[in-house]
């Protein structure tokens, strides 16, 4: 039985502009849409908590402005410091949202899409497959309702990834909206602002075309075109020549540092062969390429299993002997299917074949 849905609002809280949010208040003195806008972006408040305006400009404003997403789950993991949940959308489709808190920073990872059609097989949300883009305000209020539980914890969030379910940069007109209204108006810099892609080089040189430097990271996984086509079908279209040279281009406009993430996986791109094939890569880029490394998640479509923290050590410590900055990322959320690669919103994920062939350090098939 497919999962009840919810009529669609005219325009949700997140989703109007401050033009859109003068057409709700026509026939209110002016300064009632500066009230509204700090409100929601700078009090990250409802409507019906702003006791500035009257209490019946309160109540229309929850039901002309409503929320999109309705919290279905909540869970909770790493002693209260990572928070994943689990929302509704009108149409009956979900998302994630992930929120870490750590000493020093509080970082939220946002979902641009329901589902995904990249077909990344070891990918939870690829194995679900894709249902729909996300709305700009979809996205925003990700943000928002992540800052406001950071704020009641006493704690400010401070940055914003694009890691969550979909591909950010198959939607990025919204993901660009989305990151104007996180910047210019939640107050996040553009260097606190993160999104990763798989590859999809025109929307790589979209971005750079945009007036913020966000930081690019490239969920890499493998740095010959054999494997990652494997790994990452989008590959075969966007191979990673032509990869590396659209991140040198960005680079160059932008000045930022581009990360590539690498998901280890036992057997299959965890080998001295692999560490020294992306050396290689980052060479071009000199200082300004760093490598996150990301012992695979377990999924329920994916038979492989990710590297031991023995060769994940290893795997970082080769990188480093060849003058590759790299970091092993910690793991968060694992048990409650928060970390990298394992957001589904509960839908059902496809077994995946192995088929890979992988390359030994001669280059040779083994």
């Amino acid at each position: 039985m497919s999962a009840p849905t919810r009529s669609r609002p005219t325009r949700s809280r997140f989703d109007v502009d401050r033009e859109q949010l003068g057409e709700v208040l026509a026939g209110e003195p002016r300064y009632r849409i500066d009230q509204v806008w700090q409100g929601l972006y700078e009090q990250l408040r409802s409507p019906a908590e702003l006791t500035t305006l009257p209490k019946a400009l309160r109540t229309r404003l929850d039901q002309e402005l409503p929320l999109a997403l309705e919290q279905e789950v909540r869970r909770i993991s790493d002693q209260g410091d990572t928070v994943k949940y689990l929302w509704r959308l009108h149409d009956g489709h979900r998302i994630e949202t992930v929120l870490m808190m750590y000493p020093d920073r509080v970082t939220v990872c946002v979902s641009s899409q329901a589902g995904c059609a990249m077909d990344c097989g070891f990918c939870a949300t690829g194995q679900a497959g894709f249902q729909r883009h996300l709305t700009s305000g979809e996205i925003v209020e990700q943000v928002a309702r992540a800052a406001r539980e950071a704020r009641d914890l006493g704690r400010r969030l401070g940055n914003v990834v694009f890691m969550g379910m979909g591909e950010p940069l198959a939607n990025e007109a919204a993901v660009w909206a989305a990151i104007e209204r996180i910047h210019d108006d939640l107050g996040l810099s553009a260097r606190h602002l993160t999104v990763s892609t798989i590859g999809i080089v025109p929307g790589i040189r979209s971005l750079a075309a945009r007036p913020l430097p966000v930081n690019l990271a490239v969920s890499l996984h493998a740095a010959n075109d054999d494997t990652r086509s494997t790994l990452v079908p989008m590959n075969k279209r966007y191979p990673i020549s032509m990869l590396m040279e659209a991140c040198a281009d960005y680079l160059a406009v932008k000045g930022r540092r581009i990360s590539f993430e690498w998901a280890l996986i036992e057997g299959v791109n965890d080998r001295d062969s692999d560490a020294h094939e992306l050396a290689a890569l980052c060479r071009r880029f000199r200082l300004a390429a760093h490598v996150n490394l990301i012992p695979l998640n377990p999924t329920p479509g994916w038979p492989t299993v990710g590297s031991s923290p023995r060769r994940v050590r290893e795997f970082r410590d080769l990188l480093e002997r060849l003058g590759v900055n790299a970091t092993v990322r910690r793991n968060r959320g694992t048990d409650i299917d928060a970390a990298c690669g394992q957001l589904a919103a509960g839908q059902p994920v496809r077994s995946q074949p192995i088929a890979i062939r992988a390359r030994g350090t001669s280059g040779s098939p083994r």
